[in-house]
């Protein structure tokens, strides 16, 4: 069990820095895409330490609360959550702002994965 705890998490540390490299070449969409799935397989990771099972969703409000995550992480999850929807749905509205919002995607998800090793 602890190998796939490590496969999750360095995957999630794969990911993370996945979406510095798109940061660097300004493509932002795949960036925050990025910094949500380096989120969601970081508190996998720490799921499958607590339950000894995958839980397959895309939701990181709910990973975060079912894995006791604090208020903190869990508002990072709150705010990092619809970047996976309109990164991967066309038909949605891409965030107006999201070269704003960038800069705290990346530090919430830094923060996450903070949180979640200290755990693991």
């Amino acid at each position: 069990m602890k190998e796939e705890i490590k496969k999750w998490f360095e995957k999630a540390e794969e990911d993370f820095d996945t979406a510095e490299y798109n940061l660097k070449g300004k493509k932002l969409e795949v960036c925050a895409f990025f910094l949500q799935q380096s989120a969601e397989k970081a508190l996998k990771s720490l799921y499958i330490k607590k339950f000894s099972k995958l839980f397959k969703t895309h939701d990181l409000i709910l990973l975060s609360k079912k894995v006791g995550a604090p208020g903190k992480i869990i508002e990072y999850c709150k705010e990092l959550s619809p970047a996976y929807q309109y990164t991967r749905y066309p038909d949605l509205p891409v965030a107006k702002d999201l070269e704003k919002m960038i800069g705290k995607f990346l530090n919430n998800t830094r923060e996450i994965l903070k949180w979640v090793k200290e755990k693991i």
